[in-house]
């Protein structure tokens, strides 16, 4: 698979990460993942910083597009922070099933580890605080189904935040095997050959410069002709 250098200075990596791809390497990964390729291409002689080549986030493996690896700990410590502190702005593009007839919404809802199924998470009264804002872009049909095309701007940055989140709102993602129903997406993915959630901008501070940041990753091609299959609705 292969990743993408957006950019590239003495601090900073961003990539274009492939759908497909395991960010971090753990025991049951057997194929390469992007900590992998980066240990490759950084030369790295250990793990490197932050003792994960210095990933600062992670993508989910279905998903593509935007990440920042760090290349010194300042850097790494700085992007940390403007995380933590949710300053780092991103926006993914996603689609969802369904007409969601309020253009521009947010969604708050805490977001935790399902008890009765530890691999998956969803919107718990215990769970972590998260907040999603989204803007739907166009509407599209196939067969008698409708489907929504929506930037995301999640504010906090949960596992599956997204996926649960347009779940929650009675939208759930185009190819989800975890949250759209297990008929729902072995029907997507006769159409759709993989989740429908791409990366596709983030801003954040240089820890060095001082300057504001914005990369961009169109959506790639597969998603593409996704699109390019479905018919466009004017309203």
């Amino acid at each position: 698979m292969d990743t993408k250098i957006i950019f590239e200075d003495k601090d900073l990596l961003l990539l274009n990460k492939p759908s497909g791809m395991v960010v971090n390497r753990a025991n049951t990964t057997k194929e390469p993942t992007v900590q992998d390729w980066l240990e490759e291409y950084l030369k790295l002689k250990d793990e490197g910083i932050g003792g994960r080549a210095g990933i600062v986030h992670r993508l989910d493996k279905g998903t593509s597009g935007i990440m920042i690896v760090a290349k010194t700990t300042k850097a790494f410590e700085d992007i940390q922070r403007q995380f933590k502190e949710r300053s780092v702005e991103k926006s993914y593009q996603c689609l969802v099933h369904g007409k969601i007839e309020i253009k521009k919404g947010q969604i708050k809802a805490p977001v935790g580890r399902l008890p009765w199924n530890r691999e998956r998470f969803g919107v718990l009264p215990g769970g972590r605080s998260a907040e999603t804002n989204y803007e739907v872009i166009n509407y599209y049909k196939k067969d008698k189904d409708i489907f929504s095309l929506v930037n995301v701007f999640p504010k906090t940055g949960r596992t599956h935040q997204i996926r649960i989140h347009m779940k929650y709102l009675g939208y759930p993602l185009v190819a989800d095997e975890f949250y759209a129903g297990r008929k729902t997406s072995r029907k997507d993915i006769t159409w759709c050959p993989r989740l429908f959630l791409h990366a596709k901008n983030i801003s954040f501070v240089h820890p060095r410069t001082n300057k504001k940041l914005t990369f961009q990753a169109d959506l790639p091609n597969d998603l593409g002709k996704v699109l390019q299959k479905l018919t466009l609705l004017t309203d």
